[in-house]
């Protein structure tokens, strides 16, 4: 203790207060740990307001649902022993105007308990129960359908008149992705439309204010119905897809900010070994008068670690700041605005990880500073000593192992955090080695007759020379650029391209079967060309596979998104246009056997579901077994109908249900064929393709600009660390350019040689960024999301040329106040 007084009375006293020579740890420190701070406080801020307002978000404390059938009376009384029950029902339909134009809507009917928790308000006021020839309707359907208050939409085969316009639906974000815009009525009102009928696609909702525990009240109700298919939720996961989505997304993005946090944490390097060569007088004086390489340890350790502590704080005060700041300029990108709140937990994780990270990478050069006797820090920094590799080596070991720990102990999905820490790491090694690699290189390249590329490759392994940190940062920086511009160039190119060119223009729900032959008549009048599939379609949810019943399990298996919910089914007799076989036969034509089913190959993987299994859904009140006849590769990018679960004929036919269709045709004629359909068919409805890819295309684009935001600190802390890196070497870079002034070279002819030393390296970083960015790219976009790869060269070259003129204007900027040293005052100093 006495040891480590000595240490802090050495430290507080050297330490200047506006932290000269420290100042590049401060800001990669700031910008390490403010990124993860502002990530996890926005991931905490979004998921605690979606708990606390889990009752009005849900409608109920808990919720109870079910396709294609209302609950029947036994299940009814069952539910009102529970508390106060509101029932709700939602279908897709069609809003046409008084001039015939139609639009997508998502038809909701209420009843008069609607909403147990919140409040339904309108643009001009509060809303009161709707009478059976009354409908409020959305924003987006004013706009579309050119509506007004007191104006007249068609449902089905009903007019109703506009009592309202929607300002705030309590409930919207747990009814989940809707196709169109929103439209409420009264359950007597949609009565009127004549859009229920046996096989119409529907969902009954039933909210309850509970006077019981929500879990226990929906484990005795599944309990007492363990095969009617019902679906549940509670008010502490009233959008349990948004929570997810949100979740791993913060997680991901909490990923991209600690890869930034380690390219600062080579920035801190450079940082504390800029520092400690400023203070090599004062370290040789030390020594001199007797002060242990392990004393100097810690005199410049407990420096590292009190100006650390600060930039940490500083970086958690912007993290916190920059909440509600992203939450004003993101606006309705989020689900919900959560209103101002600190969170511990973010925060001492960001906090964590920074302080972490300082001492990982200022462990080198403390150590060799200790090492480095008095008379070589006498004699100037080309007279260096490392220190014992082991130590550095076990100082940073253990850093990182606790940095490893922090995150697996801390992500919902620790095989991810420990499969991206390890890419990660992998990448740092190799850009390790090629750091290394280079300076050998240029160590054994002939010297070229021109002294300026002469200097600009022996300047690459030179004593003192920052090569292998430039390498690390830039290429990580570079790496992660590539690799979104990429990902994102190609997804946005498929959406464009090829799922418009493969995908149908239209798709339509509830076409009664007894009417397909006048269906696909009016769809040929208008278009005679156009082609049309027709596909059986109902709900249900799968309730067992194999020997598991899905009420058992405590968690969903990882990639088991099929047992989320109700799912499409269907049947079939021949393969399906977009799948492949890949294991197992299709049944014959006239199949009469028991029941058989054909499942994709990637839930059969995420169940280990293997040919011959049972597989036990729950349709229109029922449940059916199937056995696993074969598994199929889906093409899902082409947009039509696929489904997880394809069964034989003789498996579901008898159930009541009506026909989805898929319309393939030229462009051009989509709203002609939608309106003679909605005229001839007022309870079909129609979608057009071009609206759900934009609704895609702008999902995809809001993940890619939050991504690309994160990574953009790995940028700028790819830049101080270049700026470290010159800053570090500033002592051999005035000493070589005094040397090369005294022997007659002029400011231009250094300036040109740096110029080309940084080129060298941009161009040798662009090359391998731009082969491991794009081959992660493709293994992103081609394995992981079956799409085609499509990605634009040009975008992804531009970036590579940002970096590359950002390295050399940095490198030149740099080397200014170098050539700006008068050689007998540099000697003199150095």
């Amino acid at each position: 203790m006495t040891d480590w007084r000595l240490a802090w009375t050495f430290a507080r006293r050297e330490l200047d207060a506006r932290f000269r020579g420290l100042r590049l740890l401060l800001v990669c420190l700031i910008l390490g740990v403010g990124a993860l701070a502002a990530i996890g406080s926005l991931t905490r801020s979004i998921t605690g307001e979606l708990a606390a307002r889990g009752q009005s978000l849900l409608g109920g404390d808990l919720e109870l649902s079910v396709s294609q059938r209302p609950a029947d009376p036994a299940e009814r009384r069952a539910m009102a022993k529970l508390g106060r029950v509101s029932e709700t029902l939602r279908m897709q339909s069609m809003g046409v105007n008084f001039d015939g134009q139609t639009a997508p809507i998502e038809l909701k009917a209420v009843d008069t308990a609607y909403p147990l928790y919140g409040t339904l308000t309108l643009q001009n006021g509060a809303a009161r129960p709707l009478s059976p020839t009354e409908t409020y309707v959305g924003p987006a359907l004013v706009e579309r359908l050119k509506l007004r208050v007191g104006g007249s939409v068609r449902y089905g085969t009903a007019c109703f008149t506009v009592a309202g316009i929607i300002a705030d639906e309590p409930d919207r974000l747990s009814e989940g992705f809707t196709l169109g815009a929103v439209a409420l009525v009264s359950l007597d009102g949609l009565q009127r439309t004549g859009l229920i009928a046996p096989g119409s696609l529907y969902e009954s909702k039933y909210r309850i204010a509970s006077r019981y525990d929500p879990a226990q009240a929906i484990a005795a109700f599944t309990k007492r119905y363990p095969a009617q298919g019902w679906d549940s939720r509670t008010r502490d996961r009233a959008s349990p897809g948004a929570e997810r989505f949100l979740t791993r997304m913060g997680e991901f993005l909490v990923l991209v900010g600690l890869t930034a946090l380690v390219i600062a944490g080579i920035g801190v390097g450079n940082g504390v070994s800029s520092y400690l060569a400023t203070r090599r007088s004062s370290i040789a004086t030390l020594k001199v008068l007797g002060a242990t390489s392990g004393l100097i340890a810690r005199v410049y350790l407990l420096q590292i670690v009190a100006v650390s502590a600060i930039g940490i704080a500083i970086g958690l005060a912007i993290g916190i700041a920059a909440v509600p700041l992203i939450v004003a300029l993101a606006g309705d990108v989020l689900p919900v605005a959560p209103a101002f709140a600190i969170h511990p937990l973010p925060l001492v994780q960001a906090a964590a990880y920074g302080l972490l990270i300082a001492l990982a990478f200022a462990a080198p050069p403390l150590l060799a500073a200790g090492a480095v006797p008095a008379a070589g820090l006498l004699r100037g920094v080309h007279d260096g000593r490392s220190a014992p590799r082991w130590k550095a080596a076990a100082w940073m070991g253990a850093a990182f192992a606790g940095i490893v720990a922090l995150v697996l102990a801390t992500s919902e999905r620790p095989w991810f955090g420990a499969a991206f820490l390890g890419a990660a790491g992998g990448l740092l090694l190799l850009l390790s080695a090629l750091g290394w690699l280079i300076r050998r290189l240029a160590a054994r390249l002939p010297r070229s007759r021109r002294p300026l590329w002469r200097l600009a490759v022996a300047a690459l392994h030179r004593p003192g020379a920052r090569t292998g940190a430039l390498v690390v940062a830039l290429g990580l920086g570079l790496t992660l650029f590539v690799l979104l511009a990429a990902i994102r160039t190609s997804l946005d190119a498929n959406i464009q391209r090829t799922v418009p060119a493969r995908a149908p223009a239209l798709f339509a729900l509830d076409v009664p079967p007894t009417r397909e032959s006048s269906f696909r008549d009016t769809i040929a009048n208008i278009q005679p060309d156009g082609d049309v599939q027709t596909v059986p379609l109902m709900r249900g949810t799968i309730t067992a596979y194999g020997t598991t019943r899905v009420a058992d399990l405590k968690t969903i298996p990882e990639g088991a998104w099929a047992l989320r919910g109700e799912r499409g089914l269907t049947f079939a007799a021949t393969l399906p246009p977009g799948s492949e076989l890949v294991a197992g036969t299709w049944w014959p034509a006239d199949y009469t056997g028991p029941p058989l089913v054909s499942v994709d190959e990637r839930m059969a993987q995420a169940l280990d579901l293997k040919l011959g299994d049972p597989l036990t859904i729950s349709v229109a009140g029922q449940e059916r077994t199937a056995r696993i006849a074969s598994l199929r590769k889906i093409a899902w990018d082409t947009m039509g109908f696929n489904f997880v679960m394809v069964f034989s004929p003789n498996a579901l036919s008898d159930v009541p249900h009506n026909l989805a269709a898929t319309i393939t045709m030229p462009p051009g004629r989509e709203r002609d064929v939608v309106r003679a359909l909605s005229a001839g068919f007022p309870s079909t409805s129609v979608v057009e393709v071009r609206e759900v890819i934009g609704q895609v295309r702008t999902i995809v684009s809001q993940m890619a600009t939050a991504i690309a935001a994160a990574a953009g600190i790995a940028i700028l802390a790819g830049i101080a660390v270049l700026v470290g890196a010159i800053a570090a070497a500033r002592e051999t870079r005035t000493y070589d350019s005094v040397i090369l002034k005294t022997l007659g070279a002029t400011r231009g002819q250094i300036l040109a040689a740096q110029a080309l030393e940084y080129l060298l390296l941009a161009v040798i970083l662009a090359a391998l960024a731009a082969a491991i960015g794009i081959a992660g790219a493709w293994y992103v976009v081609v394995e992981l999301f079956a799409f085609d790869w499509l990605p634009d060269y040009g975008a992804i070259a531009a970036t590579l040329a940002v970096g590359v003129g950002v390295t050399v204007g940095i490198g030149l900027l740099g080397a200014l106040p170098i050539l700006s040293a008068r050689p007998a005052r540099a000697l003199r100093e150095l």
